[in-house]
C-alpha cells in the first residue's frame, strides 16, 4: 500500500457517517424539466437554467415535452430548438434524457389514433328509436336538484348537507333555476380543523351503466381546496376523479362529469369542496342523465353489440344502423386531448332497418373516462400502440439525439376492463409488466446502448402496485401487484416514494431487484427533506443520484437543492 492510499484509507474512517452512502458519493444529479420546445422563450430559459445546473453541480437532464410524440406536425423551427438545446447539453458535458412511452399519461400517444384509450364497460344500457336516430333511454333523476324543498337551510331529498345555517345554506336571493340554491361559505371559520361542505344524495343505479352529472355553478372569492363532483360507491370507491375548473370567481356556469357505475347499483353523490377556505360557492339545478355514446371506443378490443329487448335480434351496424361512432372522441380541440362532456354523437337509422320508431333495444359498449383535468391512458393490450411508439422512440432519436430514455409509465389510472386487456389473461399488473419489458426492448432496438429509466410508483408495492386495495379505475383488488417481475435490471428506477411509512421499503425492494435509484426530491417542497431521505437510505445499494424534481416549474431552490444533498454527504446534516 503506497503513502497516498494510506492516507485516504485513514480519512474513509474517520470521515462522519453522512459522508458516504451505500459506498457512493451520488454521481448522478438530476434537472427534471416539463416543457414546450416550440416556444423560442422556452428554450431560451431551459438553457439559462442547464448554465445554472452546471454551475451548481447537476450532471443530468430528463426533458418531458408532449412534442415528442407529434413531429410530424412540428416543422423545421421545432427540430432546430431542439437541436439547440442537444447541443447545450453537450457543451454543458450534461446528459440529456428523453421522456417517452407515456403510459399513464398517454395523451400525445392517443393524438395518433384516439380510440387506442383505455375502455370501461358499459353493459345492456336501454336506446329508443326517435325520428329515425337513436336515443338514450335509461331513466334516473336527482330528487331536488334545483334545491327548491327545503326546511330552513336544510334542502330535502338530500342525505345531508355539512352544519347547515353556519357553512351551507338555501339562498332565495342568488339562484340559476327556479326560487333557490345551496350556497355554501366560510368554510375554514365553520370547519377549521378539515375545511369539508358538501352536499350529499344516495342514487340508484344500474351496474355497468354511464351517466351524465350536470349542476350550475357561481363562485365569489372562492378558495375551496378541493372542489368537485364526487361519487362513490360502497366501500368509499370512487367513480369519478374528473375535476372540472372552477374559477375563484365566475357568473353562473354548468360544469359536466360522467361516470360508468361499474359493479355497482348504489352510489352517493357529493357537491362540494374537502379543505375549503373561505368565498363563496352557489350550486343549482343538479341533473343526471344517461351518458349514451359521449366518449365511445371502437377498436376491436372494444366491441359494440346491439339486441332487442328480449336479446334474441342481434342488430348489425351499416345494415340496421349507421356506424357509431363520436367524431369529438380524443380530438378537441385538438389531438389528444379529450372532454369529459360535449354533444351527443348521432346514429342515423337508414330506411331499410328493421328497427322501428319507437323500438327500444339493448346497447353494449365501450367509453373512456378523464382523470382529473385531461388525463388518459392508453390500452396497453392494443398491438397498434406499440407501432406508435416505435415511431415516437425513432423520431426523438433523430431530433433530439438524446442520451438515454426516461420511460414515462407512472400513475397508469384505467385498465383492465376491456378485451384487449381480457384477451392476453393477466391481471393489470401482469399487462404491465409485459409492456415495460417490451417498451425497454423497444428502446434498445432503436437507439442500442443508451440507459433507461422509469419512474418507480407503478413497480413498487410500497406505492401504487400494493396488493390490496382499488386504485381509481383500475379492474380488481390490488391491480398492478406483480408489475415488477419483468422490470430489467438495467433500468435505473426513478423512485418519488419520498413520503413515509414506505419509503425505506421501497427502496430496498429496487435494490433487491437489483435496479440503481435515483431519487426524486424537492417536489415543490422543503429542501431539507431531501437530507430525511438520504439518511433512510444509508445502507442501501445501488443509490446513485438525487433528482430536483418540481411539477410547478419552480427552479428557484436549484441551488438550494443540491447544496442540501452535498451538505448531507460532508457530514453537515
Amino acid at each position: 500500500m503506497n503513502r497516498l492510499t494510506f492516507i485516504l484509507c485513514v480519512l474513509s474512517m474517520l470521515l462522519p457517517r453522512g459522508a458516504g452512502l451505500a459506498g457512493q458519493r451520488l454521481p448522478q444529479r438530476w434537472v427534471y424539466l416539463q416543457t414546450n420546445l416550440l416556444v423560442d422563450k422556452n428554450v431560451d430559459d431551459a438553457l439559462a437554467l442547464l448554465d445554472r445546473a452546471a454551475k451548481a453541480g447537476y450532471t443530468h437532464l430528463a426533458v418531458a415535452d408532449s412534442k415528442f410524440t407529434r413531429w410530424d406536425s412540428q416543422g423545421p423551427k421545432y427540430v432546430a430548438n431542439c437541436a439547440r438545446l442537444r447541443r447545450a447539453c453537450t457543451r454543458q458535458g450534461i446528459f440529456l434524457a428523453a421522456c417517452v412511452c407515456g403510459m399513464g399519461y398517454s395523451n400525445g400517444e392517443l393524438g395518433h389514433d384516439p380510440n387506442l384509450a383505455e375502455g370501461l364497460p358499459v353493459k345492456d344500457a336501454m336506446f329508443t328509436v326517435r325520428g329515425g336516430g337513436l336515443a338514450a333511454s335509461d331513466t334516473i333523476e336527482a330528487v331536488n336538484g334545483d334545491f327548491e324543498q327545503h326546511k330552513g337551510d336544510s334542502p330535502a331529498g338530500w342525505s345531508f348537507v355539512d352544519q347547515p345555517g353556519k357553512i351551507s345554506f338555501i339562498d332565495t336571493r342568488v339562484f340559476q333555476h327556479g326560487k333557490a340554491s345551496l350556497r355554501m361559505q366560510d368554510v375554514g371559520a365553520g370547519d377549521p380543523r378539515h375545511g369539508n361542505a358538501r352536499a350529499c344524495q344516495g342514487l340508484s343505479v344500474q351496474p355497468f351503466h354511464y351517466y351524465h352529472v350536470s349542476v350550475w355553478v357561481k363562485t365569489d372569492n372562492w378558495r375551496g381546496g378541493e372542489t368537485r363532483i364526487a361519487v362513490l360507491a360502497p366501500g368509499g370507491v370512487s367513480l369519478n376523479y374528473h375535476e372540472p375548473r372552477i374559477a375563484a370567481t365566475q357568473d353562473w356556469k354548468p360544469l359536466d362529469i360522467t361516470f360508468n357505475s361499474l359493479e355497482f347499483d348504489k352510489v352517493n353523490l357529493y357537491l362540494g369542496t374537502w379543505g375549503g377556505q373561505g368565498g363563496k360557492i352557489w350550486w343549482d339545478n343538479l341533473q343526471i342523465e344517461p351518458a349514451g355514446l359521449v366518449n365511445v371506443l371502437r377498436r376491436g378490443g372494444t366491441p359494440l353489440k346491439m339486441v332487442s329487448q328480449d336479446g334474441r335480434t342481434v342488430y348489425v351496424e351499416g345494415k340496421d344502423f349507421a356506424r357509431i361512432a363520436d367524431p369529438k372522441l380524443g380530438n378537441f380541440p385538438w389531438p389528444g386531448e379529450y372532454t369529459a362532456w360535449h354533444d351527443q354523437p348521432k346514429v342515423a337509422i337508414p330506411a331499410a332497418s328493421r328497427l322501428r320508431e319507437g323500438q327500444t333495444v339493448k346497447l353494449s359498449y365501450y367509453h373512456t373516462a378523464i382523470i382529473h383535468t385531461g388525463q388518459v391512458p392508453a390500452c396497453m393490450g392494443e398491438e397498434k400502440l406499440y407501432d406508435i411508439l416505435k415511431w415516437e422512440l425513432e423520431r426523438t432519436r433523430d431530433g433530439l439525439s438524446p442520451d438515454g430514455y426516461f420511460l414515462s409509465h407512472d400513475e397508469i389510472r384505467i385498465a383492465g376492463w376491456d378485451e384487449s386487456c381480457q384477451a392476453v389473461g393477466k391481471t393489470p399488473g401482469g399487462v404491465l409488466a409485459a409492456n415495460m419489458a417490451r417498451c425497454a426492448k423497444l428502446a434498445g432496438q432503436v437507439n442500442p446502448g443508451k440507459p433507461l429509466m422509469v419512474w418507480s410508483d407503478m413497480f413498487d408495492p410500497f406505492h401504487n402496485a400494493g396488493p390490496k386495495g382499488w386504485y381509481y379505475l383500475v379492474k380488481g383488488d390490488g391491480p398492478w401487484n406483480g408489475s415488477w417481475k419483468h422490470l430489467p435490471a438495467g433500468v435505473t428506477v426513478m423512485n418519488w416514494h419520498n413520503h413515509t411509512p414506505g419509503r425505506v421499503e421501497s427502496m430496498r425492494h429496487f435494490a433487491a431487484l437489483g435496479n440503481k435509484q435515483v431519487l426524486a426530491g424537492y417536489y415543490d417542497g422543503p429542501v431539507g427533506r431531501i437530507s430525511q431521505w438520504l439518511s433512510d437510505a444509508r445502507g442501501i445499494e445501488g443509490v446513485i443520484g438525487v433528482m430536483y424534481t418540481t411539477w410547478k416549474h419552480d427552479y428557484s431552490n436549484l441551488e438550494a437543492f443540491n447544496a442540501e444533498v452535498n451538505k448531507f454527504l460532508e457530514g453537515r446534516r
